[in-house]
């Protein structure tokens, strides 16, 4: 199969993309003007709005995972700007492509996030849940319709909703488990808000999955079936990492330090269950967040 892959350079990307090729597809790539290039890759250039539309034809699937980190500065106006245009105008060129294309690809995997159901305390979330009314929740939103537009082309449309993925590569866990190293480790807040994960192994399997299973359309939660309290995964880190674990960071400090970033992304409490991924027989690698860690970090639990 010929798979078209936007965001491959990132942490999720990167591992999707040899995943892919060592399962024998052929493996496309869309590069940015001053991105490095090889044979088969096609370019584009959201912000202008460009893409080299005839080099996609032949393209069966397409994997969208681009988008600026969401945690990386302040959510200031400009920021947010960013963080919007690079997800909903990005994903808005490369629907209007796959519509002109002669032959449409069977199916458009779009990335999304668990934050599209912002602070729901200990709400058990899944695909049919109602959506959040915060910044992350409408971003998440409108992004998702705006990959949903791909259905009118017949396209089959499948809404990845991530939660925090861990890998040691990179991502959101390195910086997590910083502090620990240091020995200042500790809950954040309360520590009652609940946390979902997927480790990068079942995150792109997950996708694997989604690319092929005709009956998958829609959102999918790609998390793990067992989130976890955030005082419970600071004693599993401080356990494995053998360092303590004893030192809280207050929420209003973490807001003083983070500003609406801090509510949204680390006192957020979100327990998505992955219903839809369950039903459809997928088989989790890693479903317990102790196991998980230790495999990412390569160690004994």
């Amino acid at each position: 199969m010929k798979i078209l892959i936007s965001g491959a350079s990132g942490l999720t990307g990167t591992a999707l993309v040899s995943v892919l090729r060592a399962q024998g597809h052929t493996v496309a790539r869309l590069v940015r003007p001053g991105s490095a290039a090889s044979a088969g890759d096609i370019a584009w250039d959201p912000m202008a709005a460009t893409i080299d539309v005839p080099a996609m034809e032949g393209t069966e699937a397409v994997v969208h995972l681009s988008g600026a980190s969401i945690a990386q500065g302040r959510w200031t106006p400009a920021r947010k700007a960013v963080l919007r245009s690079s997800r909903i105008d990005t994903t808005r060129v490369l629907v209007d492509a796959l519509a002109s294309l002669r032959q449409k690809p069977r199916v458009f995997v779009c990335a999304s996030a668990i934050g599209c159901y912002g602070n729901r305390g200990n709400e058990i979330l899944t695909e049919s849940s109602a959506i959040g009314t915060d910044f992350l929740a409408l971003l998440v939103r409108d992004w998702e319709a705006e990959a949903t537009r791909a259905e009118v082309s017949g396209i089959r449309t499948v809404l990845l909703r991530f939660g925090v993925i861990l890998s040691g590569e990179g991502g959101a866990l390195p910086q997590m488990l910083l502090p620990f190293k240091f020995g200042l480790g500790g809950r954040l807040g309360s520590g009652k808000q609940w946390m979902s994960w997927i480790a990068l192994a079942d995150a792109v399997g997950i996708i694997c999955f989604a690319i092929t299973d005709e009956h998958l359309a829609g959102p999918l939660n790609v998390v793990a079936p067992n989130p976890l309290r955030n005082a419970e995964l600071t004693r599993i880190v401080g356990t494995i990492l053998h360092r303590p674990a004893i030192l809280a960071a207050p929420a209003f400090a973490l807001r003083i330090a983070l500003g609406e970033m801090a509510d949204a992304l680390l006192l957020a409490s979100q327990r998505v269950i992955p219903e839809r991924v369950l039903a459809s027989g997928y088989s989790f690698r890693f479903s317990e967040f102790e196991p998980a860690l230790c495999a990412v970090l390569d160690r004994k639990s």
